[in-house]
């Protein structure tokens, strides 16, 4: 009983400093993210994190490249990963970090719902009532139709719905492919994406007046300075810890125990938003996500009742961080 306790605790230590440190990666770029094109810094943070994955993939006991049978599924799968950073990114450009990390409370909610369409899954009236205080809570953030309407935020909502579907598409591959192998082809798969929507952003080339999130993609391309190349990089290695520890929790500890705990994303949000943009969140933004945090945990709470054994982490996308 105490081992388990202990194991538990470990597991809660590990996942909390995940999310510290993939929350740098939301600080970067919100930092940096008005001087350069959205693609240039996915490019760059993709460089650094494609040979990551190789080492990931050597650690998890493989030998020279990885592999698959799917590689079609991966395209896909790496394509829904790709637009889902780069939309969270042009989120980031827009939106206080607070509002960024209580919308993406709705990933459990979308996956839900998805699951019902595309896998056929069934769901109890009570994960449905809990599924429509979800929506109410992003409701209440998102504020469609008033004054204080962001579009940040339909980006950041499209970010999640990206992500969903790629944790759909996933539980169709886990069987046969590791995590470490679907990170390396989702990476070159970022990489390609890149390289070709970059020149038509160009084509398009900057957009007089326009809201930061879209200027953000079509902004031109420009040497980064030193420290700006340094921060891009590291948004490579950040993921690299933040799935190293992320993979060191659900190893250590039950799921059940510690998924919860990943909701720790909006206080952290909430402090760097603050120490470094004097950013307080507001009445409407702490009751959405309240009630998007009550609807995600009963959500989590059901599904791991359904599970019969530890879910496995997929160590290129978190279930409520922004996509690796």
């Amino acid at each position: 009983m105490g081992e388990n306790i202990n194991s538990n605790l470990k597991g809660i230590g590990f996942l909390l400093l995940a999310m510290l440190i993939g929350s740098l990666q939301a600080v970067a770029v919100k930092w940096i993210g008005g001087n350069y094109s959205v693609l240039e810094i996915v490019t760059f943070r993709s460089l650094v994190a494609l040979p990551i994955t190789i080492l990931f993939f050597r650690l998890e006991g493989g030998k020279g490249l990885p592999t698959t049978s799917q590689p079609k599924l991966h395209v896909v799968r790496g394509i829904f990963l790709f637009l889902s950073y780069t939309t969270f990114m042009m989120g980031l450009a827009a939106l206080p970090l607070a509002d960024i990390e209580s919308i993406r409370f709705s990933g459990p909610m979308m996956i839900t719902i998805l699951s019902v369409f595309m896998l056929g899954e069934k769901v109890e009236l009570r994960r449905w009532l809990a599924l429509i205080v979800g929506f109410a809570g992003i409701l209440l953030i998102v504020k469609p139709g008033s004054t204080n309407f962001n579009v940040g935020s339909l980006f950041v909502l499209i970010s999640v719905l990206f992500y969903a579907l790629t944790v759909i598409l996933t539980r169709k591959m886990n069987a046969t492919d590791s995590s470490a192998t679907m990170a390396y082809f989702s990476s070159w798969v970022y990489l390609i994406a890149a390289f070709i929507t970059s020149p038509i952003a160009a084509a398009v080339g900057e957009i007089p007046n326009a809201h930061p999130s879209i200027a953000f993609l079509f902004h031109t391309w420009t040497i980064p300075t030193a420290f700006d190349l340094f921060i891009m990089s590291g948004l490579g290695l950040v993921w690299a810890g933040w799935a190293y520890f992320m993979t060191r929790a659900y190893s250590v500890a039950q799921a059940s125990v510690i998924a919860p705990f990943e909701y720790a994303s909006l206080p952290i949000g909430v402090m760097w938003g603050f120490l470094f943009w004097r950013e307080i969140p507001a009445g409407t933004t702490i009751a959405g996500a309240v009630l998007t945090l009550l609807s995600g945990l009963y959500i989590l709470v059901q599904e791991q009742k359904q599970k019969e054994s530890p879910s496995q982490i997929i160590i290129d996308n978190p279930p409520l961080e922004s996509e690796a």
